[in-house]
């Protein structure tokens, strides 16, 4: 059967995918601090969005990876992308990038 490329797109859309499921995961992890740190019942939220989460993320592993090797690890390779990526846009600004105050 000739290759028309469509193997490539499969490919493509593993990895991301997988940032998606990242980037939901992460988010909602940061999502998920920044509530609990204030709530009266910190447990509840972290629990929740723990188990929440999980599932979501196992979930869409097992309908991305559909058994292949290949597109589990493209999409384990877009979920720690975006690890990198959630953690660049949610990391406090240093001093030197605040701008001073008038």
């Amino acid at each position: 059967m000739p290759d028309d490329g469509s193997g490539l797109l499969v490919w493509a859309g593993a990895l991301l995918a997988g940032g998606v499921l990242g980037a939901v995961f992460f988010g909602g992890l940061w999502w998920t601090v920044r509530r609990g740190a204030v709530s009266p019942t910190p447990a509840r939220w972290f629990l929740g969005s723990l188990v929440l989460r999980t599932a979501f993320v196992v979930a869409g592993f097992y309908v991305v990876g559909d058994g292949q090797p290949a597109r589990m690890g493209l999409c384990l390779l877009g979920f720690v992308l975006a690890r990198a990526v959630v953690l660049r846009m949610t990391r406090p600004l240093s001093c030197a990038q605040v701008p001073p105050c008038a």
